[in-house]
């Protein structure tokens, strides 16, 4: 470090925004800390683990992440774990409707979900930007700002 003053509260931005993974696999080991998150935003992406498009899917939902980091929280839930059928039924979704995301703001439970056919990067993009946008202005500015499309 340089003989600067250093910033405590970009430090602790730094230190929160890396110390998590891109995509957080939710299940009963993780649960905890997902839920103790400071990000106020999670994006759920509810697929069949086994499926052998899983490894595309899960390519490209990393890639978004990329574009969301802190200020996203990116979580991967398998359908196929009896111990996530409650996250299932919270978001009304059957199994026949998978995969699909689910994007929630912590503080008032205010979500949205859609069925995906094929995850791209530019679905979940334009998915939580415009979940964003949608967000009462009280939220900090730096998190309600859409990504920009050009990234």
């Amino acid at each position: 470090m340089s003989d600067r003053e250093v910033d405590a509260k970009k430090l602790t931005l730094f230190v929160r925004t890396n110390e998590l993974r891109l995509v957080t696999e939710y299940n009963p080991v993780t649960a905890i800390g997902v839920m103790q998150s400071s990000l106020q935003f999670n994006l759920l992406l509810i697929t069949d683990k086994m499926s052998p498009k899983h490894p595309e899917r899960m390519r490209k939902f990393r890639a978004a992440a990329e574009l969301y980091k802190g200020k996203i929280l990116f979580i991967l839930l398998d359908s196929n774990l009896k111990s996530n059928e409650q996250v299932l039924s919270y978001f009304q979704l059957k199994k026949s409707q998978l995969p699909a995301l689910a994007i929630f703001h912590t503080p008032d439970d205010e979500h949205e979900v859609v069925a995906v056919d094929d995850i791209s990067i530019e679905h979940v993009q334009d998915f939580c930007n415009r979940f964003l946008q949608r967000m009462p202005k009280k939220e900090d500015k730096s998190e309600e700002k859409p990504i920009n499309e050009e990234l």
